[in-house]
């Protein structure tokens, strides 16, 4: 199944993804609240057996698409993950994954605005693949991890190039602009993909390809990240770890090729989907320079 979370009419759902529809089950499924409720929970299996008969009943065009998963508790990044990225590590294969986390108020939904900060002129991209965490786990062996992956999607892990470099070890800033990657267009459950670990993604600027790569090519497969990050922290229903960037983002050109307002991001990851975003300036107030809001295309 492929799985999205959406405003239609007012009122926050989610449902099936059929076609360029959508078949509600929020309407269907009495007490189950959010998409992560119904992934991490019994529910699920109702979900599986109304999607055999589901029909598309609501069209893309008539609903504002939410992040697949609204309130993550934990966003946990890995950072240089492909083996595509000569250069960036000071060994072959290092020992142990390098990550980071974002907050929930850094990613926007499918066909939302991108928001580059005045900030910086320093805006760039990077495609990924997101796992969504289904079950409560602490040390899980990396023979048991898949089963603890509840779904897929794409992810725009969006860096303010510059801001990553204010501390010597410190990339937090620089990842956690508010609004400046995304996150969806929806989740597929594991029984949409052919093999995990040869998913292929790509990264589209103005329809011009910059990143195309597989989780062949990956240094730490899921499994093996689900293991790491459980080492040190339990990973809960609804956590979502994204799992690195290929080669081709826009600081890898020479000169570097910066997002723009107007520029359109899309990532394609296989067995899920495209995530598609609009750049836009960030509106800020003329006093104090507290955000506006959110700039519309």
């Amino acid at each position: 199944m492929k799985l999205a979370s959406y405003v239609h009419e007012g009122v926050d759902s989610f449902g099936i993804v059929v076609g360029d529809g959508l078949f509600d089950l929020k309407r269907r499924l009495a007490g189950v609240a959010s998409l992560a409720d119904l992934l991490c929970g019994p529910a699920i299996e109702d979900a599986r057996r109304l999607a055999a008969g589901a029909k598309a009943e609501i069209a893309f065009n008539n609903v504002r698409f939410l992040q697949p998963i609204t309130h993550p508790g934990k966003i946990v990044c890995v950072g240089i993950n492909y083996a595509s990225r000569p250069g960036e590590h000071a060994t072959d294969r290092p020992k142990y994954p390098s990550l980071f986390m974002r907050t929930p108020l850094g990613q926007v939904a499918h066909g939302e605005n991108l928001l580059r900060p005045p900030e910086s002129q320093e805006f760039d991209y990077e495609g990924e693949i997101a796992i969504v965490i289904g079950r409560r786990g602490r040390r899980i062996p990396k023979a048991q991890a898949r089963a603890y992956i509840v779904g897929y999607s794409c992810f725009n892990e969006g860096s303010v190039r510059d801001w990553m470099k204010h501390g010597v070890y410190n990339v937090t800033a620089g990842k956690n602009f508010e609004a400046s990657g995304s996150f969806g267009p929806w989740i597929a459950t594991p029984d949409e993909i052919r093999d995990p670990h040869a998913m292929r993604i790509t990264t589209r600027v103005n329809g011009e390809l910059r990143q195309d790569d597989t989780t062949a090519n990956m240094i730490f497969n899921f499994e093996e990240l689900i293991a790491y990050i459980s080492t040190f922290v339990t990973l809960e229903p609804g956590d979502v770890i994204v799992t690195g960037t290929p080669t081709g983002a826009g600081v890898r050109f020479d000169p570097p090729i910066w997002l723009k307002p107007g520029d359109e991001l899309e990532i394609e990851v296989e067995g899920v989907g495209v995530l598609r975003n609009v750049v836009a300036d960030e509106i800020v107030r003329a006093h104090r320079g507290a955000p506006f809001g959110r700039a519309q295309a």
